[in-house]
Order: structure tokens, then C-alpha cells, then sequence
């Protein structure tokens, strides 16, 4: 991890992996006051917690590393699959389906850019 670098996590959170995925490709890259409007606006749940970790890396950048918040960007994000609750649903003539319930893990960093790299 460089001086100019700051990490939040997110762990066993109770949200799809797949789902949490979508919202998080789209912001890998973006300079993070454009990432807090996208996902303000953004009408999915798993916005909400990626917006909530983007916060924690910012104030880690702002307070811990002293790093400027209109020079940072989202350097990585991603999302890893927890464990999974498996549970069971009652059918028809005796019959049962299983239900899967997954949790995942966020990582997210947030970098300032280099001034000499456009």
C-alpha cells in the first residue's frame, strides 16, 4: 500500500456478491465526488452500502494519510463472495427447495491522481 492510498472493507455483509458487482464496475476509476453523486442517484440497494464504504475510505485518505478529496479517485474495488446461508423452502407433496442466502466482502481503495499522469 503506497502513502497516497487509502483502504476501507466492508465484511459479511448481506447482499449478492453478483449484485453488489454491478454498481461497483461502474464506479472503478471515477474520481470519488462524481462516485457519491452516481450513487446518490443510483436507485439500487447496493449503492447504498458501496456509498457508505467509499465514505470510510475518504475519511481514512482525509484523516489518516492527509490526502486531498477533490484529487482522489476510486484506484480499486471489489467484491468477494462470503459464505453462503443455506436454508431450506417447504413445497408441494412433501417436497423441499433450498434458499440461498449470500454475504459478501467490499475492498475499496481510493488514490490521488498524479498530477503529471492525465
Amino acid at each position: 500500500m503506497n502513502s497516497t492510498e487509502a483502504i476501507a472493507k466492508l465484511k459479511n455483509l448481506k447482499h449478492s456478491p453478483k449484485k453488489l458487482r454491478e454498481v461497483a464496475d461502474v464506479i472503478r476509476g471515477m474520481p470519488v465526488l462524481k462516485c457519491i453523486n452516481m450513487l446518490d442517484a443510483s436507485p439500487k440497494k447496493a449503492a447504498f452500502h458501496l456509498k457508505k464504504v467509499l465514505q470510510s475510505a475518504i475519511a481514512n485518505a482525509e484523516n489518516n494519510h492527509g490526502l486531498d478529496i477533490d484529487e482522489l479517485y476510486v484506484k480499486t474495488v471489489y467484491v468477494d463472495k462470503a459464505f453462503v446461508l443455506k436454508r431450506m423452502r417447504p413445497r408441494a407433496r412433501g417436497a423441499a427447495n433450498r434458499i440461498l442466502k449470500p454475504y459478501s466482502h467490499i475492498t475499496l481503495a481510493v488514490a490521488e491522481k498524479d498530477s503529471g499522469v492525465i
